[in-house]
């Protein structure tokens, strides 16, 4: 019998920089042993995304904010963890639409599963509604700080397989809004984390 329903893998690359929002996934794993009765390995893992491990996650996750440029190892790593049944949650830092991380990721994935393959999803698309209820994506503070485009993006992207999202996609820097220590979140009025409940539940389910 497994030890752990559920850990986080990060996904290196060797294109851009990965390793970014060092505090968030302590935090989000902190918010699942908080709210749901998964059995939670508490040490974030990191797998290189040309490793075949990456095939044996069940969840994995990649951001960055510079270019996103796969070699073919990851390429087709990639590929068959996805059509595999994995999911992945891709957060673009740079929190634009059109910023390199934003054209190089998306041109990735059109040549992985097609021009077409990446879709905006409905706001009332299940995720939102896994574990808390959402009308939509949540905003972040960062989308309005004046960094970057200040815009507040309605939407999150996705590619689905067999009517499953197994590529979920932020323009919104949710890593960044997420990371802080975990023990600050008693200052929240709301806390922000629970998105992260949704997608993973989602995807465990996926």
């Amino acid at each position: 019998m497994a030890r752990y329903d559920f850990y986080f893998t990060r996904l290196l690359y060797e294109s851009g920089d990965w390793d970014v929002d060092i505090r968030m996934p302590s935090n989000v794993l902190n918010s699942l042993v908080e709210y749901t009765t998964l059995r939670v390995d508490p040490l974030e893992r990191m797998i290189a995304l040309s490793d075949p491990k990456v095939l044996e996650a069940p969840f994995c996750y990649l951001a960055g904010h510079k270019l996103v440029q796969f070699t073919p190892a990851e390429r087709k790593n990639f590929e068959r963890y996805v059509r595999g049944g994995g999911f992945v949650f891709v957060d673009d830092c740079n929190h634009d639409i059109d910023g390199l991380f934003a054209k190089s990721f998306e041109a990735e994935m059109a040549k992985i599963f097609g021009a077409s393959a990446l879709r905006k999803i409905p706001n009332n698309h299940p995720v939102y509604s896994s574990f808390f209820k959402f009308d939509g994506p949540p905003n972040t503070s960062v989308e309005l700080n004046g960094w970057g485009d200040d815009l507040v993006h309605e939407y999150l992207k996705a590619i689905e397989v067999k009517g499953r999202v197994h590529v979920l996609y932020s323009n919104k820097d949710y890593g960044c809004e997420w990371d802080y220590d975990f023990r600050n979140k008693r200052f929240l009025a709301v806390d922000n984390t629970r998105f992260a409940v949704n997608i993973i539940q989602y995807a465990l389910g996926a």
